[in-house]
């Protein structure tokens, strides 16, 4: 029995009446994340009506979502998804479904795409999303995620409603461009339509491609030997070791750190051990308001469950939970370059 993930707008409704129409049992749950006031009451009533009207189960459940984000560092968008995931997780694991669809589609695809490429990736952001996956919480890494609408675009999905005749809720913060994603849909997007008007398949097929071309078995891990190394943003797992040096610091250098380096303060950082992730482990990343659990940033970052155990990081000696860097990603905000840094230490990948 698959579990569907139902907002109540326009995508996620086409979701719920493909599934019916295909006659097998599902279940529905709901997020109301309590961000919308009246607005979100209103989704929730209309899917609990709809599920209702089918007779489809239907579970919903209500979050403190500023109140999380707040308490963990995050934004709310982040804290959202966190929240929903792991709920989806915790549902599959209590009722026995047999995994989770949600209504991503080929828009949403193309924007993720054009969102990796804006803030530097590697491969794994080239390749968007797939149609068969897993839940991208690190409690219930082993529940099948899918992504049933991947190959319809909003067109698509718009006249399969008018076809059908379905009702959704509009989402009012869709028209604003307060998030980046949004900015995407509604400014660049309509550009990218004048040069190309079917240019949302033109780049779900290219990241088609791209994923021919890097096939799983270049990408996934091995079973030793190997570490995850940053590509601008994306992680891939290459036979790489890692050097650290300690030089004197003149303030003469560019701090800008390129792929595969990490500089940190060698006074601030103190004397460091190698070591890999363990339960208690925290990092409070650059620029970052907060600590964050390393299981957390691991979640942020969408590492898959066997990866995790093979990145390098480096702990204080006398805080052996104090994560001072992250190898090949990032260093703590307390090691940071400064004016008055005088030594520093690089950690630099080096691939075999």
């Amino acid at each position: 029995m698959l579990l569907v993930a139902v907002s109540g707008g326009i995508d996620s409704m086409c979701l719920a009446e493909k599934v019916r129409l295909e006659g097998g049992p599902f279940a529905i749950a709901h997020c109301n994340f309590g961000l919308r006031g009246e607005e979100s009451e209103g989704d929730e009533a209309f899917v609990r009506q709809w599920a209702d009207n089918h007779g489809i189960p239907c579970h919903v459940k209500r979050f403190e979502t500023p109140a999380y984000a707040a308490e963990q560092g995050i934004s709310v968008e982040m804290a959202a998804r966190r929240l929903r995931y792991h709920w989806f997780g915790e549902l599959c694991r209590e009722h026995g479904y047999s995994g989770v669809a949600v209504a991503h589609n080929a828009n949403d695809n193309a924007e993720t795409l054009i969102l990796n490429l804006l803030r530097g990736t590697g491969v794994r952001g080239l390749l968007g999303m797939k149609a068969d996956g897993f839940v991208p919480d690190p409690d219930f890494a082993d529940v099948p995620l899918h992504r049933p609408l991947l190959g319809m675009t909003r067109a698509d999905i718009e006249a399969f409603a008018a076809e059908h005749s379905l009702q959704w809720r509009e989402d009012a913060t869709n028209a604003l461009n307060e998030y980046k994603r949004n900015k995407i849909r509604n400014l660049v997007f309509p550009v990218f339509r004048e040069i190309n008007p079917r240019f949302v398949e033109t780049l779900n097929r290219d990241m088609e491609r791209f994923a021919e071309a890097f096939p799983a078995e270049v990408l996934s891990s091995e079973p030793s030997g190997r570490a995850v190394v940053h590509e601008n943003g994306a992680f891939g797992v290459r036979d790489v070791e890692f050097e650290v040096k300690e030089e004197v610091w003149d303030g003469s250098e560019d701090v800008k750190q390129p792929e595969g380096m990490l500089i940190l303060d060698a006074d601030k950082a103190g004397e460091l051990v190698e070591g890999t992730w363990e339960t208690g482990d925290w990092i409070r990343p650059l620029g970052a308001p907060g600590k964050k659990k390393m299981q957390d940033w691991f979640t942020d970052h969408h590492f898959p469950a066997h990866e995790k155990p093979l990145v390098k990081l480096y702990k204080k000696a006398d805080e052996p939970h104090h994560v001072v860097a992250i190898a090949g990603w990032c260093i703590d905000h307390s090691v940071r370059v400064t004016r008055s840094t005088r030594r520093i230490l690089r950690i630099s990948a080096k691939i075999n």
